[in-house]
């Protein structure tokens, strides 16, 4: 179990945290969340006592990281995935691992082994791309076998195989007993594979609550229709404001009508549906709601639809994709 108590972390007059508490149970996939900026890499690293914080503590299995006797048994991170010598080889650094751990060297072979890297073990690291540096950190994270294990943005530079692979990995150590806590920015993976949401923004706690109960937080709804006139409605639902999102290859996502208003609505502009499902707003949604005011670094915010039009005298089909 990870826990984070009334953690404040200041550099300078900047605060990066602010009194935050959280607890990672075992068991469990944490998603940790957040805008550039916002402190996850932070607590990860007073987590791991490689930050020290101004207030508050951070526990792993009830004591500190610098009092376990074993601690890459205790907890196993991956922080940096570029944060190995560069000349040295994937075998070499995690048999130094190993070595200086006291754990036997077959170990390093059953870690290359689950993460896919068996077949370039001896070359050399700076001949990786970021997908392997990546597969390499969390080999090393799983070296000791460890009852904790903290991921942060594991799945940059993965490939689509990859990311799934992560998303099982994450699944399976959790289902094996083990806390997991993971950091992502990209939420439609963080919908599939966490079990609990921490949310924070600007060093501050903004949730802590199971995915279900984080999305059903923001009142949002959105209805599932299926039809094969997809298009033809989501134009008659633009043309009164309704915004609708393509969903698979005959499904279009609804915000604000409800099932029986948008099945009046559709059969009034000669639309048959085949599927009217109710369902949560999505992550994505939720998060952005939640985070808007915590937003550091804010892009400028461009009109897709206006340049589209510019582009292109006819009018672009209504749906959000």
């Amino acid at each position: 179990m990870l826990e984070i108590k009334n953690i404040t972390k200041k550099y300078g007059n900047k605060t990066v945290l602010d009194d935050v508490t959280f607890t990672v149970q075992d068991g469990t996939v944490t998603g940790f969340l957040g805008p550039n900026g916002a402190g996850k890499s932070t607590t990860m690293r007073i987590l791991l006592g490689l930050e020290s914080a101004n207030f508050g503590e951070a526990f792993i299995d009830g004591r500190k990281h610098n009092q376990s006797g074993s601690p890459m048994q205790s907890v196993g991170a991956l922080l940096d995935a570029r944060a190995v010598h560069p000349k040295r080889s994937a075998v070499n650094y995690l048999r130094a691992l190993a070595y200086t751990h006291r754990m036997p060297q077959k170990r390093v072979d059953e870690v290359l082994e689950i993460v896919g890297l068996i077949d370039v073990a001896k070359k050399k690291v700076k001949s990786f791309s970021l997908g392997m540096s990546q597969r390499l950190g969390i080999a090393a994270a799983l070296l000791g076998n460890p009852r904790n294990v903290i991921l942060d943005e594991p799945i940059n530079g993965l490939d689509p195989e990859g990311v799934i692979w992560v998303r099982n990995l994450a699944r399976t150590l959790a289902a094996e007993g083990r806390a997991v806590l993971i950091s992502s920015h990209l939420m439609s993976e963080m919908a599939q594979t966490a079990d609990n949401l921490v949310v924070i923004g600007k060093g501050k706690l903004l949730a802590q609550n199971s995915m279900r109960g984080f999305l059903e937080s923001s009142g949002v709804r959105r209805t599932l229709v299926r039809t094969d006139k997809r298009e033809l409605l989501a134009q008659k639902l633009a043309a009164v404001g309704v915004q609708s999102t393509i969903f698979e290859h005959d499904g279009l996502l609804v915000d604000q009508l409800e099932g029986p208003d948008l099945a009046v609505f559709a059969l009034e502009s000669g639309v048959i549906l085949y599927e009217i499902t109710p369902q949560l707003a999505s992550l994505e949604q939720v998060y952005m709601q939640m985070t808007n005011e915590s937003l550091e670094y804010v892009s400028k915010d461009f009109d897709s639809s206006a340049a589209a039009t510019e582009s292109n005298p006819t009018p672009p089909l209504a749906v959000n994709n």
